[in-house]
């Protein structure tokens, strides 16, 4: 049955801790990654949710959708009643690095090429809700705090990905209760971070308006989880 759920955030590492978790010999993803039930998928039905997890009998079973981060509070409740153990993982990037990657991701989309995309065309990318949203970690994690219990949400900075891979690894088993073990498949996986976007640095005209963006966001978010996050104000 369903055991756990990775929440995002979006550009932040989560296909890299999916590829990684599904080399455990104690982790199961039935229906892939991204299965996005909550968010665009409800109409068919709780049952057909549950029966993708439903004949898995691994210690942690789970799925991996960055979308449900920003799922609105009344739906958080409904999956706390039906699924109130879920162990939640949400990971979290420097805003203005995620709000960045993001918007290149949506010009790969919109079949444009970097040269041919203005800064005000990125800038109105940043302006929208989506983007406003899926980088306002502090109002994603209160959301699900008021369903979760703190104990049950493990929150992970992007950062720690590229500089202490394997400890992410052991931190994301701890809390799923597993055995953290290390394959040479699953040391090789730990190893491969990628940047999403990393190809394409944040051009400098638009690097200001972004710290300025995040900053009163970020300061807001330290205090909040009382963690210094001084290198995300750039």
């Amino acid at each position: 049955m369903l055991g756990f759920l990775g929440i995002g955030a979006q550009k932040c590492g989560t296909t890299w801790l999916y590829e990684l978790l599904s080399l455990h010999p104690q982790v199961r993803f039935p229906a892939g990654k991204e299965v996005h039930f909550w968010d665009l998928q409800r109409g068919r039905g709780l049952e057909w949710y549950r029966g993708l997890f439903a004949s898995e009998t691994a210690a942690a079973v789970g799925e991996i959708t960055p979308a449900y981060a920003i799922l609105a509070p009344p739906i958080i409740a409904e999956l706390a009643r039906e699924f109130p153990a879920l162990r939640l993982i949400y990971l979290m990037r420097d805003p203005a690095e995620r709000a960045w990657s993001a918007a290149l991701m949506a010009l790969e989309r919109a079949e444009l090429q970097f040269d041919e995309a203005s800064d005000q065309w990125f800038i109105d990318h940043f302006e929208s809700h989506g983007s406003r949203e899926r980088g306002d970690y502090e109002a994603c994690i209160r959301r699900w705090l008021a369903c979760y219990p703190a104990g049950q949400l493990a929150l992970i900075r992007y950062e720690q990905i590229a500089s202490e891979p394997l400890q992410v690894y052991r931190q994301c088993c701890a809390h799923l209760g597993i055995d953290a073990v290390t394959t040479p498949q699953i040391l090789e996986q730990a190893g491969r971070v990628v940047f999403a976007g990393s190809g394409h640095p944040i051009r400098p005209a638009l690097s200001q308006y972004l710290r300025d963006q995040y900053r009163p966001q970020v300061e807001s978010l330290s205090r909040y989880l009382q963690t210094d996050l001084s290198d995300w104000l750039g």
